[in-house]
């Protein structure tokens, strides 16, 4: 069902789940670039016509209305709603411990004034997959740092089911967040609307949210003129256990990825030689009780795989290489391991810290990098909804004392007009 990998076949393994993360989008960049250039043209005439096409849904109003939402609460299941809340309500605790201050200096021994100002992005949209992928989760983890940042218009989009509706689900997370206005509208040409605006959805200055590859792609071709969040890959769980790990516990965490789709990558890094075999028998018992049999063992036969390796050392080196989204650490010493994991989305410290604890309800948040970029990127926070402006205040006399010190570089750099705008102040 799954592989098991000892010895040098661990390189291969890694160079061949690293090729898994290369995905290539020119088979899509034509059909993307006819779409943004539709919808920039055509605005929401557009987004009705590839609305029916891809969703095959019609709408006559492209924002979800007033009734639409009242319609919402009161047909949701009422415990969903008070679970929607409490998780709100722990990420919002969460991300609330992000926020930066502005901070403004005097240097020493001189007359000048230096600092950095935080302010929010004024307008974000976020994108959320709709139809049978429609996570409220993926709402509450996009709007509510985006609203503790500050941003002043919070639109959403997401694509109608085939009735034209928005779940339920979806809505009401977007409203308890405080998302300003929903847009029944997904795919390429919804993020083409918010990067350029139409009739009915606001241009907004940065996007953010998960999408198929047609949405990465759309996001890719946008970045620049306004600002996207990341490209995310296929979801990945690497597990690092040790002997005394429950094999059952290991096997419903990897499988609890697999699920995802036939590209997620579920991976066990184990030191005990017997725990393998136990996990492999776990994985065939568990998966035939689930409803995704296919895609869960498609995932595992194709990107899963169980590591032996040599000691513990070796675990943590190996994990630090791949760099997953999540990891979990299912060992005895798992409160003092942690720290020597240096390239990772999210880390599940124990046997009872399960990677959908922090999917849905812990409050860190679950948009995290995949494909190895932990070695470089951070979870989405409230630092992406906001910016850095540099202060810079220098008196007559603290240009005079700095004088020579800019002429000197500049002069070094050939650049002479730079020079010459601090010489003509003295």
């Amino acid at each position: 069902m799954i592989k098991i990998i000892t010895g040098d076949e661990k390189r291969v393994f890694i160079e061949e789940l690293q090729k898994r993360n290369a995905q290539d989008y020119n088979d899509v960049y034509e059909t993307v670039d006819k779409i943004i250039e539709d919808v920039r043209k055509n605005g929401d005439e557009a987004l009705k016509k590839y609305t029916l096409q891809f969703d095959k849904a019609e709408i006559s109003s492209i924002q979800v209305t007033e009734e639409e939402i009242r319609e919402a609460f009161d047909t949701i299941d009422k415990e969903l709603l008070q679970t929607i809340q409490a998780a709100k309500d722990n990420i919002e605790e969460f991300h609330k411990k992000q926020v930066r201050k502005s901070f403004k200096f005097k240097p020493k021994d001189k007359n000048a004034i230096l600092g950095q100002i935080y302010s929010p992005i004024e307008k974000a949209g976020i994108y959320v997959p709709g139809g049978k992928a429609a996570y409220p989760s993926t709402v509450l983890m996009n709007a509510v740092p985006a609203k503790i940042a500050g941003v002043d218009e919070l639109v959403m989009i997401t694509p109608p089911q085939k009735d034209g509706k928005i779940k339920d689900s979806i809505i009401v997370a977007a409203y308890i967040s405080g998302v300003d206005k929903i847009f029944k509208v997904g795919g390429a040409q919804g993020v083409a609307a918010l990067a350029y605006g139409t009739e009915s959805i606001p241009k907004v200055y940065k996007i953010t949210g998960p999408g198929n590859i047609f949405v990465a792609a759309a996001k890719r071709r946008v970045s620049g003129f306004v600002g996207i969040d990341m490209i995310a890959g296929p979801s990945e769980i690497l597990i690092i256990a040790d002997e005394k790990a429950n094999p059952a516990y290991i096997a419903a965490d990897m499988i609890s990825q697999a699920e995802h789709d036939e590209m997620a990558a579920s991976i066990l890094i184990t030191d005990s030689p017997s725990l393998p075999e136990k996990v492999v028998k776990e994985l065939e018992i568990q998966t035939s009780q689930l409803k995704r049999t296919e895609i869960i063992e498609k995932s595992l036969n194709n990107q899963g795989a169980i590591i032996l390796a040599d000691n513990m050392n070796e675990c943590i080196r190996l994990a630090n290489e791949i760099a997953p989204e999540h990891l979990e650490l299912l060992t005895q010493n798992c409160l003092d391991m942690y720290q020597y994991i240096k390239n990772a989305g999210a880390i599940f410290v124990g046997e009872y810290s399960p990677e959908p604890v922090g999917d849905y309800f812990a409050g860190p948040n679950h948009t995290l990098p995949t494909s190895s970029t932990a070695k470089f990127s951070s979870a989405l926070g409230v630092d992406d909804f906001m910016k850095k402006t540099s202060l810079i205040y220098y008196s007559k006399e603290a240009l005079n004392q700095s004088r020579e010190d800019i002429i000197r570089f500049a002069e070094n750099e050939g650049l002479t007009g730079h020079a010459n705008a601090v010489r003509i102040r003295s």
